[in-house]
């Protein structure tokens, strides 16, 4: 049996360590350059990355790590388990270069395809998001880069004006017109994974996504929703699922469209 409560530690010392250089690029000013999709990386990127490997090699070196920047450098590990573990060291990576503070750490444990330990961390905000099965937490983190408040949260009854949540940088004409097909009149633009931990803290009704993710990208905010109560279902209606690989016409570890719900439709 896996203890969640000791890969919640783990994760959390990774990220806030993380956490703590990219700040230190983020106030510098980072140097910035494209990968081979075109996506933006910076140093902030690649320290954190080697910083949180650093942690998982040394207290979990038997589950394998999918990491976005090694990824992107060739270097994927065969996932012959059930377990392993996602890391977006930098999530947001547009938001961090724009100067925008919703940008986030993102480590999660996948056992048999669903997202069950997360552990996302926005370090220009000071706060922090944890999920295992049963319990969803965020997190006051001080100057120090350390905790110094923990608060249940849990997602809420859909109110009588439902609040929607889109990417701030990857908004799309499929998700507005979602929105719109279904007389949603408020929405909030949000960077990151941020956007599954406001569903988990309360403070939204659900997060439509009709642009292209890769499962880094949402793993850690996806178990937080979950364990605040909430969902996120793809275009079937079944949980977003996690280790996608060798399909035909499609890359690995990408999501399908999905939507995150605070409280999904009956049957969802």
């Amino acid at each position: 049996m896996i203890d969640h409560q000791r890969i919640i530690a783990i994760f959390e010392a990774a990220a806030l360590e993380a956490g703590s250089a990219i700040l230190k690029v983020y106030h510098q000013g980072p140097e910035i350059r494209l990968k081979g999709d075109n996506s933006p990386v910076t140093e902030a990127d690649e320290r954190a990355e080697a910083i949180i490997l650093k942690h998982l090699r040394a207290f979990l070196p038997n589950i394998p790590v999918i990491a976005e920047e090694q990824v992107a450098a060739g270097l994927v590990p065969q996932i012959t388990a059930d377990t392993f573990i996602l890391v977006d060291p930098l999530d947001g990576t547009r938001e961090f270069i724009a100067r925008h503070d919703d940008f986030t750490v993102n480590i999660a444990l996948i056992e048999k395809g669903q997202p069950v330990v997360g552990y996302v961390y926005a370090p220009a905000l000071g706060m922090a998001y944890a999920g295992k099965p049963g319990r969803a937490e965020k997190q006051l983190v001080g100057a120090d880069f350390s905790i110094i408040e923990r608060l249940t949260v849990e997602t809420r009854t859909p109110q009588d004006e439902i609040c929607a949540l889109v990417s701030r940088s990857h908004n799309s004409v499929e998700t507005q017109a979602y929105i719109a097909a279904n007389a949603i009149h408020a929405q909030k633009a949000i960077g990151s994974s941020l956007k599954f931990c406001l569903l988990a803290e309360g403070l939204a009704d659900i997060y439509p996504r009709f642009s292209r993710t890769m499962e880094w990208d949402t793993a850690a905010g996806d178990a937080v929703l979950r364990a605040a109560g909430g969902k996120t279902l793809d275009p079937s209606g079944n949980p977003l699922t996690y280790g996608k690989r060798n399909r035909k016409n499609e890359v690995d570890f990408a999501n399908s469209d999905f939507i995150a719900w605070a409280k999904a439709p009956s049957g969802g």
